[in-house]
């Protein structure tokens, strides 16, 4: 996916809609683990942690609002 630098090049709205896309992907990849068809094991990682880059960034920016 992207970098930390990538996401906060986003809008607001395109973060929401990434964040959900992620949460979906993730869904999807958790349903092949409990079936035993997940290929690739390590991207149930790196979704997570692409899905908590976009929430500290979404805060962050939260926050910076007076």
């Amino acid at each position: 996916m992207s970098t930390a630098t990538a996401i906060r090049e986003m809008s607001g709205e395109q973060l929401e809609h990434e964040l959900r896309e992620t949460q979906q992907s993730l869904f999807r990849l958790r349903l092949q683990a409990a079936t035993e068809r997940n290929d690739v094991p390590s991207n149930v990682k790196k979704l997570r942690r692409n899905i908590a880059r976009i929430r500290t960034i979404q805060r962050e920016r939260q926050l910076a609002q007076p």
